[in-house]
């Protein structure tokens, strides 16, 4: 029993740190530096390099007009900015519409094999020194551009992420509400993190890296964004982050929709984490190594299989103490119960648009757990397509 006790204090602190524990240290780490920094890079007003904006698209013919207004809207230098759309494999005509905008170069093959394979395709077709990838489908902050640019004053910033930000709207469901609450949270931790050292990992959204560091990335990579940025970041550069430039999208129109897009994001974090395991050398690349475990490994690895651990064993232990004697295991016991009956609730009040978004946040944090059990056994079974099948969004 006393061994089943260390394996439970053991799996509860590692669910702890890597969901809250990490964003303390991280906290109490940069507070420590802000002591010892030394001033910093100022920003030369007059540094506006050329810049491409690389938009990969998939039957995206809805959202040209759109895109290509915010694009067209963007406060930076009309002729240092240069707009690229490929787009692989539609059919829709989404390559057709673009044909009304003479500014833009368009790259299209027929046959679809998937968004890096698209972007692998083109990069060597990019000639400025900065390139912006972005969504088709997000809309970009109108200084978005300058902001990011403002980070490559520093020699040693290989890449920048912007802000993924969700519409907020007082009717979002368990997707919205709990998709908007855990950006703001992971914003925060990207923010210190840059401030400690480096972001691990870019948002596909809205990134930028100096297009003479692109390695051409394995064609059946699901997660392009941060392959492309951790790579980068292998190289000795870092990922910095600015909130000032940010993009903007719908939540997933549903639960079962966020679902299906974590899915595919916990499978390719398990493929990342085994394509970037010389990351996990801490005595190579030290403080990264330490955020990248802290940030990424532990969400895609252990974290989910010990709270999956944690039901069964509180449960032999609050049973070794009676079940009812509210002692300490069978205290944790009930409030772990308590957590998953919330979740379960948010799941039933969904489903009856009843709105109590507290509940919502369990139900979200049980679909982001579940979601890396299921896209470990498809990584295992190799059954995710490296096409992404596009979430639905909410209107």
């Amino acid at each position: 029993m006393e061994n089943l006790k260390l394996t439970f204090w053991i799996l509860l602190f590692i669910v702890f740190y890597t969901y809250v524990g990490y964003g303390l240290v991280l906290f109490l780490l940069v507070k420590i530096k802000r002591v010892f920094k030394t001033k910093g890079i100022q920003s030369k007003s007059n540094y506006q390099p050329e810049v491409t904006l690389l938009i990969p698209a998939y039957n995206e013919k809805h959202f040209v007009a759109q895109k290509m207004q915010n694009s067209l809207d963007l406060n930076y230098p009309k002729d240092k900015l240069k707009i690229c759309w490929v787009t692989d494999g539609s059919n829709d005509g989404t390559n057709l519409k673009l044909a009304d905008y003479d500014m833009v170069d368009v790259f299209h093959e027929d046959q679809r094999k998937g968004k890096i394979n698209a972007i692998n395709r083109v990069m060597d077709k990019v000639k400025t020194p900065i390139v912006v990838y972005s969504d088709a489908n997000t809309l970009l902050g109108k200084d978005a551009i300058h902001h990011i640019v403002t980070c490559f004053e520093d020699e040693k910033v290989g890449c920048v992420s912007g802000e993924k930000r969700i519409f907020n709207k007082d009717k979002d469901d368990a997707a919205g509400a709990g998709e908007g609450l855990y950006w703001r949270y992971e914003s925060t931790l990207k923010k210190w993190d840059a401030e400690l050292y480096s972001v691990v990992g870019a948002a596909g959204e809205l990134f930028a890296i100096r297009t003479a560091l692109y390695n051409e990335v394995e064609p059946d990579t699901l997660l392009d964004d941060f392959m492309i940025s951790l790579r980068v970041a292998q190289k000795g550069y870092t990922i910095q982050y600015n909130p000032k430039a940010y993009a903007i999208e719908s939540a997933s129109a549903n639960v079962k929709e966020e679902l299906k897009r974590k899915i595919r994001i916990s499978a390719g974090g398990i493929q990342s984490v085994v394509r970037l395991r010389a990351l996990l050398n801490v005595f190579k690349y030290k403080t990264l190594s330490f955020q990248y475990i802290s940030h990424r490994v532990l969400r895609w690895t252990l974290a989910p299989l010990c709270l999956m651990l944690l039901i069964p064993i509180l449960g032999v232990l609050s049973y070794n103490e009676g079940g009812l004697d509210f002692h300490i295991y069978t205290t944790l016991f009930w409030l772990q119960g308590f957590f998953y009956v919330a979740a379960l609730l948010g799941w039933y009040l969904k489903h009856r648009a009843i709105s109590l978004k507290v509940l919502y946040v369990p139900y979200y944090f049980f679909i982001m757990n579940y979601s890396v059990v299921l896209g470990f056994v498809r990584y295992m079974n190799n059954a995710q397509s490296v096409n992404w099948e596009r979430a639905k969004r909410a209107a």
